[in-house]
């Protein structure tokens, strides 16, 4: 689970909450027509923008991306220098009997590539096909995201215009104006609170979190391909250092664990 979310998020709106109640209180920061109208708004942009299976799936990748746990590059070199060094003492149909372990549907499906034969050309193009199609799903959830960080303040505004008409139609109660400037305001500030703390943040977090997805499952491909040539697991190890930040590539013990 990434923490760094979740603490954001609800470190965020806490400092929030506990401003507002220091000063006029939270009931007068609740307002349901703002919120109807800033969250039914921006789901009708993305809906709008998107087809409905591709915004409903946008939370599944969410959730991925803030649940989902991704191996360590360092980890996945270790374990294929180890996979390099069974295929070299004891042939590639070795591999097969490790395919039970492998726990990363990428690295299984390399792997049996690997064990079935497969043309290294093949190979290659089935995993970067996959990776490309990885890339593609992460690069339209981040749209849908950014999408509605951007319709949420402009629907909030919207309210605030509708409140500001609704309030101008009737001056006869000059005690009633600052109240219904208040309630007026309240969607600009819906808005900005949700596509600033949620939508945003979000899309930026998926964005970084596909690039590191994509770069350790790069980082796969050329050390499955390595293993299928037959390199030596040294020069594997080497090969995929160069994934690697220079201060991870000291702490990286593959070929000790392995051998």
């Amino acid at each position: 689970m990434d923490f760094a979310t979740l603490i954001g998020i609800v470190a965020g709106a806490g400092l929030i909450v506990v401003s507002i109640m220091s000063g006029a209180g939270l009931q007068s920061f609740i307002d349901v027509p703002s919120v109807m109208i800033v969250m039914g708004g921006t789901a009708a942009s993305a809906l709008i923008n998107f087809p409905l299976s591709k915004v409903m799936g946008v939370f599944s990748v969410v959730k991925k991306t803030v649940l989902h746990k991704e191996p360590a590059p360092t980890k996945e070199i270790e374990r294929l220098v180890h996979l390099a060094k069974v295929a070299r003492s004891e042939g590639l149909l070795a591999l097969e009997n490790f395919t039970e372990e492998i726990k990363d549907p990428f690295l299984l499906k390399g792997i049996q590539l690997v064990v079935d034969g497969t043309e290294p050309e093949v190979l290659r193009d089935v995993l970067e096909t996959d990776l490309e199609h990885l890339e593609n799903r992460h690069a339209l959830g981040k749209n849908i995201l950014d999408s509605m960080g951007a319709a949420a303040p402009a629907f909030g505004m919207i309210g605030t215009l509708i409140g500001l008409v609704a309030m101008l139609q009737d001056l006869t109660d000059p005690s009633s104006i600052g109240r219904g400037m208040a309630t007026a305001l309240l969607t600009t500030l819906y808005g900005s609170l949700i596509s600033n703390l949620i939508f945003i943040p979000l899309a930026g977090k998926l964005g970084a979190r596909s690039k590191s997805e994509v770069a350790t499952k790069q980082l796969i491909v050329e050390g499955v391909a390595a293993i299928q040539a037959g390199i030596n697991p040294r020069l594997v190890e080497e090969k995929l250092k160069s994934f690697l930040a220079p201060k991870l590539r000291n702490t990286l013990t593959a070929v000790k664990k392995a051998s």
